[in-house]
């Protein structure tokens, strides 16, 4: 793939691993409740199917379409929701299943926006996460991984809509002096 990135930071087997652990404690978790997953797109497609068959009960599942890159490498801060849910969560648990949580603001956003549904519950669940980036302040309930501030690519997430397809995670190698991929 172009020689872009390294070594992977976080392997398939480890990966496997994890979400085997979180859909283990998620279903402990939401045993007798009415359990609904929001998928974030596009960047959780891969983590979310995986998570989903991790979890040992009956659920429901949706999808949310969100952007706050427009093409860039990092976050616009402007959240933009894209689709509607097809599911009514009011009353309902929901899990809202990220890729990665670095500014916090887009989980920030979709918790407001998602709370005013009236559901039972909104929890977080994130395959990475990123606190050094921070902006806000945001709890993020199940934990894949804690990384360092690198641009992360693989498992879903994307340089420009490529390299979703890697099936482990890896840092790209080749960034500017802001970080920023080039």
């Amino acid at each position: 793939m172009d020689g872009l990135f390294g070594k992977p930071i976080v392997t398939q087997e480890a990966m496997r691993a994890r979400i085997r652990e979180l859909g283990r404690q998620i279903t402990a978790d939401y045993a007798q409740k009415d359990l609904i997953m929001i998928g974030i797109l596009k960047g959780a497609y891969v983590f979310y199917a995986d998570l989903a068959r991790a979890i040992g009960l009956p659920l429901k599942v949706d999808f949310l379409v969100v952007s706050s890159y427009a093409g860039k490498a990092r976050s616009s801060g402007k959240i933009r929701v894209l689709t509607e849910l097809t599911e009514d969560i009011a009353g309902r648990d929901v899990l809202l299943v990220e890729d990665i949580v670095d500014s916090g603001c887009t989980v920030q956003h979709l918790r407001k926006a998602l709370g005013a549904r009236k559901p039972k519950s909104i929890k977080v669940c994130a395959l990475l996460n990123k606190p050094g980036r921070r902006q806000v302040e945001v709890t993020v309930d199940y934990v894949g991984f804690n990384i360092p501030n690198k641009f992360l690519v693989g498992y879903g997430l994307d340089y420009r809509q490529n390299y979703r397809n890697l099936p482990y995670l890896a840092v790209l190698d080749k960034v500017d002096e802001e970080g920023e991929p080039v």
